[in-house]
């Protein structure tokens, strides 16, 4: 991974990288290989997460259909 760091702006170049590492699932691989984990446990996990995706999709499926309601948008500030 590499990122390009203009008129030395450090702070700038950290943001963009952490952005990348987070889109890239980096930081969440790191968490999950901090300790072991059983495969039970493991298949337990994916098991839900998989369900959770399904959810999410259909909900989205659907609001898009017009059968539920959208998520409530921010009031434009004046």
């Amino acid at each position: 991974m590499q990122v390009l760091v203009r008129d030395n702006n450090v702070d700038q170049a950290l943001r963009v990288l952490k952005k990348k590492m987070q889109r890239e699932g980096l930081f969440r691989e790191m968490k999950e290989r901090r300790a072991y984990e059983k495969p039970s446990e493991r298949r337990v996990r994916e098991k839900a997460q998989a369900i959770s995706r399904q959810r999410k999709a259909a909900r989205k499926k659907m609001q898009r259909e017009g059968l539920i309601a959208g998520p409530k948008r921010a009031a434009p500030i004046r």
